[in-house]
């Protein structure tokens, strides 16, 4: 999919900076998740352009059409004012000044703007808001079922319902608003929502699964769209979705190709 002749949508995702050889195999997971969300981009017709702590971050962007920001571990819960509680991990420093420096930044541009899990709560963070650090029972993958049904899998599957005319909704094909199976992994979610973000999607035990920013292309999700136990279609779909957005967008900024 290109966004003037011959230009290939440019999709800037940073790049994840903690070793898969870290002891928590969270991690790992996380880094291999990474790759999911660089393939789905490549699949939806999208240039991934990996985003580095050395890249000249102005510059990326203004060749960029969009940016996603990947899940990933936790972000020092000094951002949002609170001291870390003990099942807090891979708190990566380097980490939360790209992937903030890169958010702060495509806010800046103007440019279409997705989270992802870990990008869903910097987001949050990013516009004042707060984390929950660490959901109940401690340590137990977020799932809306008992944790012997948490531990059984690698996810926790569960309905949300995203809200009638929402980005979010759109990124699944929908005006109207729908009910989506998703993917669930995640210890942390929304606590205090940033100043100027609408919720656009709560799961029946109240965490907060879905943001924007009405004022501009900004949502993010609490869920895992790349999550590879999906159907090969509803896998694509989001991907697909954010990535015409990013090509629109484009398009239509001064001096765009139409």
């Amino acid at each position: 999919m290109t966004n003037t002749s011959g230009a290939p949508t440019r999709i800037g995702v940073p790049i994840r900076l903690s070793s898969s050889d870290a002891p928590d195999a969270r991690v790992g997971e996380a880094n291999e998740l990474f790759v999911f969300i660089v393939e789905l981009l490549r699949e939806a017709g999208a240039e991934p352009v990996l985003l580095t702590p050395e890249s000249v971050l102005e510059t990326e962007l203004g060749a960029l059409d969009g940016v996603l920001l990947p899940g990933g571990g936790d972000l020092d819960p000094r951002l949002y004012g609170q001291e870390p509680v003990e099942a807090v991990y891979d708190v990566n420093p380097e980490q939360d000044t790209l992937d903030l420096a890169v958010a702060r930044a495509t806010l800046d541009a103007g440019l279409p703007l997705l989270g992802i899990c870990r990008g869903h709560q910097l987001l949050n963070v990013l516009y004042g808001g707060t984390l929950i650090q660490d959901m109940l029972p401690s340590t137990v993958v977020h799932s809306g079922l008992d944790p012997d049904d948490a531990a059984a899998s690698e996810w926790a599957w569960h309905d949300v319902v995203l809200a009638p005319g929402s980005r979010t909704a759109a990124l699944y094909g929908s005006t109207d608003g729908t009910t989506v199976k998703i993917a669930s992994g995640h210890h942390q979610a929304v606590a205090t929502v940033g100043e100027g973000l609408a919720v656009t999607a709560i799961a029946d035990d109240g965490t907060i699964e879905a943001l924007e920013d009405p004022a501009r292309w900004v949502t993010s999700v609490q869920w895992h769209p790349e999550a590879a136990q999906l159907p090969s279609a509803e896998r694509l779909l989001p991907f697909s979705a954010f990535v015409k957005v990013c090509r629109k967008a484009t398009q239509d900024r001064p001096g765009g190709v139409q």
